[in-house]
């Protein structure tokens, strides 16, 4: 693997990081910028918003304001580069408190297609590709 190729890599893993921090910590200035202005978001097979970035931010921040606290775990991150695209799978496993005693958990993969911009790789769709859900209740009790 040649020192572009790793490099690259390393840029995607730390993009993959900054959204699941910009998530957990609801920073959507920072969620923004994992994202080209032009992006397109499904977040359909779990019951969250689509659309664009706008539209996502909206949603998310109505949809998170039940959970006190949520944490993004991301991990088995598949990379195809060719050139200044990349395809990307990675799973999430990703537990949410709701109040004391009461936690909903879900998992997933995440597909990204990014693309190599001035500022660095950004993801211009991403979709969620939700697999379980285990304390749905909790959530909506």
């Amino acid at each position: 693997m040649d020192s572009r190729t790793l490099a690259d890599r390393i840029e995607i893993t730390d993009l993959l990081t900054r959204y699941a921090t910009a998530v957990d910590d609801k920073d959507w200035p920072l969620y923004r910028s994992v994202f080209t202005a032009d992006a397109q978001i499904d977040y359909s097979t779990a019951g969250g918003p689509t659309g664009d970035v706008d539209a996502v931010v909206a949603g998310l921040t109505e949809q998170l304001a039940l959970f006190s606290r949520t944490q993004h775990f991301i991990s088995n991150i598949a990379v195809e580069l060719d050139g200044d695209i990349a395809k990307v799978r990675a799973m999430f496993f990703n537990p949410m408190i709701v109040s004391p005693g009461k936690q909903f958990t879900c998992g997933g993969w995440y597909n990204h297609d990014l693309v190599r911009t001035p500022d660095g790789w950004r993801s211009a769709r991403l979709v969620e590709d939700a697999a379980w859900f285990d304390g749905l209740e909790a959530a909506f009790t």
